[in-house]
């Protein structure tokens, strides 16, 4: 190989370094690329030495907001060190008119994405300030406030990073409008089950925490209301999603609001006992109940303990009562108490509680029947 050769081989091998991707010098995509690694790298100390810097600062103040504020933004500020590094490697890179407005819609694209972000981030911390809006919308109405802002948010940031890369989105919008509704007709139940959900928090029928029954569909507790459906936590732990629909459609017995508990019994007693032991036991359990403070007062809710009935095999005693508890485990304790006290008077009175039972009585014996033999005597000889 002369001289002349090898010099054009060199010549070469420079113009491919030089202008070997798209025309851009591979040294300085090298550079690029390190500098970029380089920011993705120092990410980790960024956190620890900025990051770390604010959330000491925060925890020193009264407020827990800032805190709030700091945990939320934490993601997105450790994603500005990849942003810077993009931006700076494209600097270094020596670009066509096309690839320069690329790199320049990039890192608008970048930037925009992490000021939306942080905006996203930001909806829950200062949602703690609609507080003093619970006296007029309940807890899920300023739950779907949030989710509502958090979705503004998301669509606004999309917009503005398409408008970047001259996507117009108006157009857009109307296209889909079109489409939506052709979308709508085969999601009316979709739509349905949305405005119930309004209704439903609008009218407050329940909230989350609540114990709540709809018949035949589901009975337990409200974890979640949602824009489509409702999460009802049975008592066995097991999740439902009931559609929205559902529960707007049917009647609801939200079994919280309850302002007592009832205690609805029928006591039987036999027929043997007397006009003074049935007025005696009656007595007895009504005073029970007017005197015990476990029960509430007969001025808030009806009360009764009457003779109420002549059963096939009892003298049927109605018993109706509220506790003033609404608590379960409470009313459970409280009429356990109250059946082994009602025990206890019928014992005393010198009563007893009344079983299904039948008398059969013979008014005249058929001539020989005297003589009959009965079972046992049969089966001796």
């Amino acid at each position: 190989m002369d001289n002349s050769s090898f010099k054009d081989f060199s010549t070469l091998v420079k113009d491919v370094w030089e202008h070997g991707v798209y025309g851009i010098d591979i040294g300085k995509i090298i550079v690029a690329l390190l500098i970029f690694f380089f920011f993705l790298l120092i990410r980790r100390l960024f956190s620890k030495i900025i990051i770390n810097r604010l959330k000491a600062l925060t925890r020193k103040t009264k407020n827990d907001m800032d805190d709030q504020v700091i945990d939320a933004l934490e993601h997105p500020l450790r994603f500005i060190p990849v942003v810077i590094g993009v931006f700076l490697a494209t600097e270094i890179l020596v670009l066509t008119d096309g690839l320069q407005q690329g790199a320049y819609n990039l890192n608008r694209s970048l930037i925009t994405f992490n000021i939306f972000w942080i905006l996203f981030k930001m909806v829950g911390p200062l949602s703690r300030s609609f507080s003093g809006l619970k006296g007029i919308f309940t807890d899920s109405m300023i739950s779907w406030l949030i989710k509502a802002m958090r979705a503004l948010v998301f669509f606004l940031g999309a917009a503005a990073i398409l408008e970047i890369w001259g996507i117009e989105v108006a157009p857009l919008i109307a296209g889909l409008g079109l489409f939506g509704v052709a979308v709508a007709l085969g999601a009316q139940d979709v739509f349905k089950n949305l405005i119930a959900g309004l209704f439903i928090i609008g009218e407050k029928r329940f909230h989350p925490g609540d114990w709540v029954r709809v018949d035949g569909i589901v009975e337990g507790t409200v974890e979640d209301i949602g824009f489509r459906t409702t999460t009802i936590r049975r008592f066995d732990k097991a999740p439902v999603f009931v559609p929205n629909a559902k529960l707007a459609d049917n009647a609801v017995v939200n079994f919280t609001r309850m302002t007592h508990r009832r205690i609805y019994w029928k006591i039987g007693l036999v027929y043997d006992t007397t006009i003074e032991q049935l007025r005696d036991v009656r007595e007895r359990i009504e005073s029970y109940i007017l005197t015990n403070d476990d029960f509430a007062n007969p001025s808030e809710v009806a009360t009764f303990v009457r003779i109420d009935s002549f059963n096939d095999s009892s003298i049927d005693l109605m018993l109706y009562c509220f506790t003033k508890t609404t608590d379960w485990g409470e009313w459970l304790e409280i009429k356990e108490t109250f059946a082994l006290e009602i025990k206890d008077i019928v014992q005393k009175a010198g009563s007893s509680f009344a079983f299904p039972s039948q008398s059969i009585y013979l008014e005249t014996m058929p001539g020989g029947a005297e003589n009959f033999p009965l079972p046992d005597e049969t089966q001796n000889k």
